[in-house]
This record gives structure tokens, sequence and C-alpha cells, in this order.
């Protein structure tokens, strides 16, 4: 097994998580805006890789010239992140 991975349902609610996060002093392993998706990656106690994600909108998803699929992984922005609950 690689990672287990947690959906969330919406933006906002991934940033509910990670503020619970930063205010346990748990740390994050990564985050990245994946164009499809956003995720944050961490362990759990016992070193098992965990990431928790949203999937954007399909129609936000970026596309390639010819109207394939365009994924990608860039850092994510974790102060526009946390805005979604300030």
């Amino acid at each position: 097994m690689f990672h287990t991975a947690i959906v969330y349902p919406g933006r906002k609610d991934l940033a509910a998580i990670l503020h619970r996060l930063r205010e346990a002093g748990y740390p994050l392993t990564g985050a990245s805006d994946h164009g499809v998706s956003e995720a944050l990656y961490l362990d759990d106690p016992d070193g098992n890789g965990v990431e928790l994600y949203w999937d954007k909108p399909r129609e936000e998803w970026p596309k390639k010239p010819d109207g394939s699929l365009e994924m990608y992984t860039r850092p994510l922005d974790l102060v526009s992140l946390l805005k979604e609950i300030r």
C-alpha cells in the first residue's frame, strides 16, 4: 500500500482540516495542486502515508490544446486555501 486517501466534499472542507492540523501542530509532508484536485499529505502515527484531498469541479480541470486532460503537480498555496474559512 502506498497511502490512504480521503476525499473531502469541497475546498472549504480541506481548508478546515488544514486549519485543525496546524492548530494541533501536526506536520504535513507535502501539499500539491494537481490541476484536477488539491491535496495535503501527511504520515499517520505509524508512519503510513495519508492523502487528504478534494476534487475540483470538472469544468475547472486543465485541458491541453487537443482537449485532453492535463494533470500536473504544483505547490499548493496554503495561504489561499486557508482563506476559504476566514
